[in-house]
């Protein structure tokens, strides 16, 4: 992973606290070491992580090491993003998407 003071890399045990109680949106990225699609999304997750400090928490939770989580949510496939507000999913993409498209997922509750 790159060097984003702004990432959070969030597990099981502490995702409500992090991403279900957060005054802002979040954004979660569903992932693991394997998954190819995912080595292209990272480094996206990375720069949203710092435009949109402040605005936006993005988090990382690796699914290999981090089992409950994406089983609740239903994760299927990855990367899978998931856009949470006021503690509820609000949205998600599955699948490597560009940029652009991950943040109109964001700007639409920004």
């Amino acid at each position: 992973m790159g060097e984003s003071k702004n990432l959070e890399i969030v597990g099981d045990q502490d995702f409500d606290e992090k991403i279900l109680n957060s005054t802002i949106p979040a954004l979660v990225d569903f992932w693991a070491a394997w998954c190819g699609p995912c080595r292209t999304v990272g480094p996206i997750v990375e720069e949203l992580a710092d435009e949109y400090a402040g605005k936006v928490k993005i988090a990382k939770l690796n699914v290999e090491d981090n089992r409950e989580t994406p089983t609740r949510y239903g994760v299927r496939g990855i990367p899978t993003l998931m856009l949470f507000k006021n503690g509820q999913m609000v949205d998600q993409i599955v699948g490597a998407v560009p940029k652009g498209r991950i943040k109109e997922l964001i700007d639409k509750v920004c």
